[in-house]
């Protein structure tokens, strides 16, 4: 049960974003820029990074939601995310992926834990600065979301599938449709 009263029956961000339309336009809007907006990574690798970040925070509502969108946009799908979260060194992605998620795993962390040796490894398995910002930026912000979502308890679903259809609306209509 959330801490305070939303006023709406929605599930984690979307019940919040209901509930503080003010802020909801400018929280949305970085949503789509990250996830969804043009640059380097493609949008299931973003989706990983925010979903790797929020499974991290024990954030179940983000964790679940972004799991589901990386899922529907990468080759392996469910598979893959499952693979990541039980152990990202060993999944089958390319280095330079895993590279990109041992930063975001740093600065999941603490900002001051992304070094120069994580940086210069990602540059060594193909990552270029604009990816590597993207990635430090990407977890950054969910590590706000995920302490957003959960600092106010907002409720998460039980059932699959209302995560799946949620990937489904988010990756066709965008974090703007919330």
């Amino acid at each position: 049960m959330p801490h305070i009263e939303l006023g709406n029956p929605l599930p984690g961000l979307p019940a919040l974003l209901r509930y503080r339309p003010e802020t909801a336009g400018p929280l949305s809007a970085l949503a789509e820029t990250l996830l969804r907006g043009p640059g380097p990574l493609p949008r299931g690798e973003r989706e990983l990074i925010a979903a790797h970040v929020s499974s991290l925070n024990e954030c179940r509502f983000c964790d679940a939601s972004h799991s589901a969108c990386a899922a529907v946009q990468l080759p392996g799908g469910d598979d893959l995310v499952a693979a990541v979260h039980a152990d990202p060194g060993a999944a089958p992605v390319d280095d330079r992926l895993r590279a990109l998620l041992r930063i975001a795993a740093a600065v999941q962390r603490s900002g001051r834990d992304v070094t120069p040796e994580l940086v210069d490894a990602a540059r060594a398995a193909g990552a270029d600065d604009v990816q590597i910002h993207d990635t430090v930026l990407i977890a950054a912000a969910f590590c706000m979301y995920n302490r957003y979502v959960d600092g106010l308890a907002t409720t998460a679903p039980d059932d699959p599938r209302a995560y799946r259809a949620m990937a489904e609306r988010l990756t066709t209509e965008g974090y703007a449709s919330l």
